[in-house]
């Protein structure tokens, strides 16, 4: 049988049953913030199993494209190297709302698989859910013996929670499932080793095809288990590799599902598959690539930088990058295949005819536009292995140049290594994306244009920062930049006295001076080995020389902090121990950020020393030393400090504060003498990750304006408490007074609350034996949710609106009975959707209890008169 009429029997089959076939839902999903794509044939009924909505066919059956690219058994880098993991893949479904259970779904697969697509019973095994002694569940003795009408006992196993336990989520509804399993080995490997010793075991050839969900609980969010009012059916069996049993193969991709594209490829590359493992594997990839992207595409997610177009992206881009390695593809030709792909799968899914331009147009650009970096890139991933021999680990900063600037994602570069037996720094690598993301966080949308060349020279912006603040220059290249209706450029200069963001300091601005303007410099940044000056104008013409002037003040400023921040690096050694190791800063010309390894909250008393000791060297006015081009081994002999994961040439640069306390490699800028710095007060200290702590500091007339805020608050603290003598004495005084009438308001509340309650429980309606009560306080939203669940206690059948009003806000809780919800399907979460809108808000919740909260307090009568209608309109 060819695939086609596999999945048209699996309908048919179905329908006889009296089954509704449904179309596939869209890959692609747009209003479920938890996905970004079908993963599951269940995703499009996910209300009716959540019970938000209900269905209008009691017995469906359809086939479902879905797409996973992560996940334990979903790693996209294992697509292609293996025969039977795939990226999108077709999901048979039938399924049961509150209809058929467990005995005809046993059946009737046991008809399809057996009769209809007449697999060989003999191969068949069958697992049922062992049970769970933890949440009291029994194993499944039900299936157990609805399977022994049809296999021996001995194709009958049980399995752990982990393989036949299915759940939605952490909440939600769940329940016990039997898989099918068969052996497609030969006869004399299946005499060898008895196949039900290879069931879930991983085994290529005994797979698991179809998976029967008894949905039967609902998980609560405290982790326990409810039955549900009404058992569902759901069922899934991957088309692929029914294929692959029915049409006698040992891999999927060697059906009819993927033969057409792959002797489309043997056509285009003239490779035969099976010639070789690397052709093999990179015309497996494309393959199964060409149908995720291009029914993505056909959906309406479009290849980008970001979320779900990033995923159609990188999919794409790595068929490419195998074409372009191991089939000797020079020029795009996965656009090529979508007309195949068409012809085979349109009739099953018109989308794909009904976009066949766009697929193939949008897959044509992308290759283009990658294949014009990707040589470039490739090859310099080839320069970079022959010129470090007897490595096997590529640095991090490479392969983080290679996404930056050639546009490869990370898990290509990682996939590129692994075949030639190294590894990645991928700790580097993160390093250099933190830093991107911190230059480029206003750049999201960023319409970047070429770069124009003024004069051109292949040597490196030449640094002359560390003697002058101003000197001349001329522009090598510039670019713009467009980015939300505002326009910037990056200008490239020949030399510059601007430092560029690196080490943690921040670039330079100031300005660049010509035919009497200034054109101000509002950023200097590092882009690989550019120098970047970030400037809001430029000239029209650009003249032959000018002037390159950085700011003054604020260069000092920051030469002030960046010191500062050696020293308390120093500092915090001495105080807390030899194993602080600096973990990242940000020094600009306002403050000091420094990170740094410690085990646990700073004391008082240790902040104190280390402010001491810092403001010790800045008091000794010590002067900088630096030495210049020195190889890292004459920087290690003279007890320099380099830091751990840090990038260095291969000449550095030492900068010392009294080489006994404080000597570091640096490149950035820094005060000639400690004394220039004046004060060094310490801002906050708190934890950022597992054992990792910040310090935030300040310097000079910061520092001051900071201490001397702190007197100010002590001083307004003595003026509001009439200035005692005592002044620690008599606030303990007012907190310890202020903490008693806290508790006698409390238990004043408690009371009113209790009163209240009594008054509402006397004044509950009796609605055709629902008691209906809805009110408007003045409250809060806790005292509310307080206020409905003392109500649930009380009021058998309840139906409860509370309207409150919070100052200049509304808001509005609602409390059902759990059995109203059961038995009259109504759903708290929704009805307070539905009576927000009159409060100008929104909410949402459980069925038995909901929030929402809004600006608009007049509307709160509203609500209370809609909600008794909604209630008198479901009798």
């Amino acid at each position: 049988m060819k695939a086609s009429q596999i999945r048209d029997s699996f309908l048919r089959f179905f329908e006889k049953k009296n089954h509704a076939i449904y179309r596939s839902a869209p890959m692609v999903v747009r209003n479920d913030p938890t996905l970004m794509f079908t993963n599951a044939g269940m995703n499009q009924f996910k209300d009716i199993f959540l019970g938000n909505t209900s269905a209008a066919d009691k017995r469906v059956v359809n086939s479902q494209k879905c797409l996973r690219v992560s996940g334990k058994h979903n790693d996209l880098e294992e697509v292609g190297h293996d025969t039977y993991h795939h990226t999108m893949f077709e999901m048979l479904g039938n399924w049961s709302f509150g209809d058929y259970f467990k005995k005809e779904a046993i059946a009737w697969a046991w008809e399809l698989l057996t009769r209809v697509y007449k697999i060989d019973k003999d191969r068949l095994y069958a697992t049922v859910f062992e049970g769970s002694p933890d949440e009291g569940l029994e194993e499944d003795k039900e299936a157990y013996q609805l399977w022994k009408s049809f296999l021996d006992e001995r194709r009958i196993l049980y399995g752990s929670r982990k393989d036949n336990f299915w759940e939605m989520g952490e909440t939600g509804p769940c329940g016990p499932c039997s898989e099918i399993h068969v052996d497609t080995r030969n006869d004399r490997e299946r005499k060898k080793v008895d196949g039900a010793t290879l069931v879930n075991k991983d085994h290529p050839l005994v797979i698991e095809i179809w998976n029967l969900v008894f949905i039967e609980f609902n998980r609560l969010s405290d982790g326990s288990l409810k039955s549900l009012p009404a058992k569902h059916v759901d069922t899934g069996m991957g088309l692929e590799r029914l294929c692959m049993v029915l049409q006698n193969k040992q891999s999927n991709y060697d059906t009819d599902v993927f033969r057409p594209y792959i002797e489309k490829l043997e056509e285009l590359s003239g490779i035969g598959y099976g010639s070789g493992q690397d052709t093999d594997i990179a015309m497996r990839v494309v393959a199964d690539h060409l149908r995720a992207v291009s029914f993505a595409i056909a959906d309406g997610e479009l290849p980008s930088n970001n979320k779900g177009g990033y995923v159609i992206r990188r999919i794409l881009r790595r068929a490419i990058r195998y074409g372009y390695t191991f089939l000797g593809f020079r020029d795009g030709f996965v656009h090529q295949l979508v007309p195949v792909l068409v012809a085979h799968m349109g009739e099953a899914f018109p989308e794909l005819k009904a976009q066949r331009e766009l697929i193939s147009r949008v897959v044509a650009e992308e290759e283009q536009s990658f294949l014009r970096t990707l040589a470039v890139g490739i090859q310099k991933f080839e320069q970079y292995l022959a010129t470090h021999p007897g490595r096997d680990v590529i640095d991090g900063q490479f392969a983080f140049e290679l996404f930056d600037t050639y546009g490869f994602p990370i898990d290509l570069t990682t996939l590129m290594a692994r075949e030639k037996g190294w590894d990645v720094d991928m700790q580097a690598f993160q390093k250099g994306m933190a830093s991107q993301k911190a230059r480029s966080r206003e750049a999201t949308g960023v319409d970047t244009g070429d770069w124009q060349e003024v004069n051109s020279r292949q040597e490196d912006t030449r640094f002359l920062g560390y003697e002058k603040l101003e000197a001349e220059a001329e522009v090598v290249k510039y670019r713009k930049l467009g980015n939300k209706g505002k326009t910037l450029y990056h200008v490239v200069l020949d030399q510059s006295p601007f430092y560029a963001e690196s080490g943690g300091q921040v670039g330079d601005r100031g300005w660049l001076v010509m035919n009497g303007e200034r054109y101000p410099v509002i950023d200097t940044r590092k882009e690989n080995n550019l120098t970047i000056h970030v400037m809001p104008k430029v000239p029209d013409q650009w003249p032959e020389k000018f002037k390159a002037v950085v700011d003054q003040n604020k260069r000092r400023l920051t030469e002030n902090n960046h010191t500062a921040t050696h020293l308390l690096h120093s500092a915090l050694k001495t105080i807390l121990g030899s194993h602080v190791q600096q973990k990242g800063s940000l020094v600009n010309d306002q403050r000091l950020r420094f990170d740094f390894s410690h085990f646990g909250k700073m004391t008082d008393e240790e902040i104190h020393a280390v402010e001491q000791v810092v403001n010790q060297k800045i008091r000794e006015n010590i002067q900088m030393e630096e030495h210049r081009e020195l190889s890292m081994q004459e920087a290690e002999q003279m007890g320099a400090t380099a830091l751990f994961g840090e990038k260095y040439g291969e000449k550095v640069r030492v900068v010392a504060f009294d080489d006994q306390f404080s000597s570091e490699l640096c490149g950035g800028t820094h005060v000639h003498t400690t004394g220039q710095i004046g004060l060094f007060a310490i801002v906050s200290e708190g934890a950022i990750a597992a054992g990792i702590r910040r310090v935030e500091a300040v310097t000079g007339h910061a520092a001051e304006q900071f201490i001397r805020s702190k007197l100010d608050e002590l001083e307004e603290i003595k003026r509001l408490l009439k200035y005692p003598k005592d002044s620690l004495l008599t606030l303990q005084q007012v907190l310890d007074q202020n903490e008693a009438m806290k508790k006698e308001l409390a238990g004043f509340q408690q009371l009113q609350l209790k009163q209240l309650v009594d008054d509402l429980v006397r004044k509950a309606e009796d609605i055709h034996g629902v008691h209906f009560i809805a009110t408007r306080v003045n409250m809060d939203a806790k005292a509310a949710k307080d206020l409905a669940f003392q109500l649930k206690g009380r009021v058998p059948n309840l139906f409860l609106v509370i309207g409150y009003e919070d100052g200049d806000k509304a808001g509005i809780a609602v409390m059902i009975a759990e059995n109203l919800v059961q038995e009259k399907g109504l759903h708290a979460g929704n009805l307070v959707r539905e009576l927000a809108v009159h409060i100008n808000g929104g909410g949402g919740g459980q069925p038995f209890f909901a929030t929402a909260g809004g600006k608009d307090p007049e509307g709160l009568d509203k609500v209370l008169a809609e909600s008794k209608k909604i209630l008198q309109g479901r009798h």
